[in-house]
């Protein structure tokens, strides 16, 4: 994946970055996803700087959790996790997803 990342759901939506990586079906049993990727973030204060998200997505759940791994830049060494919810989905198209993203970072890591 190489989807834009915005500030709310609307197409219209100011562009902030990228979330970059790929998921892979986890489960035969249930819908479930295991994602890696970096959120790239290209506007604001932490332009430049990435974090790294990982972890089990299933898909049924109405609210997600995902673990925040590491970063580069102002997020270096990074820890936290991504609360995540479907905003709408449109099969073999598109999805649109609200991250809430809570993030712990080192203390010379100049955020």
């Amino acid at each position: 994946m190489d989807d834009a990342l915005t500030e709310g759901p609307s197409p219209a939506s100011r562009p902030v970055g990228r979330m970059q990586g790929f998921y892979v079906f986890s489960s035969l049993r249930e819908p479930v996803l295991l994602f890696s990727m970096n959120v790239v973030l290209m506007e604001g204060p932490h332009s430049g700087s990435t974090f790294t998200v990982a972890g089990r997505d299933n898909m049924v759940e109405p609210l997600r959790e995902l673990s925040v791994v590491g970063g580069t830049g102002r997020f270096r060494m990074a820890t936290g996790y991504v609360l995540w919810r479907t905003v709408s989905w449109e099969m073999h198209e598109k999805a649109v997803i609200e991250l809430d993203v809570f993030v712990y970072l080192h203390a010379n890591s100049h955020a």
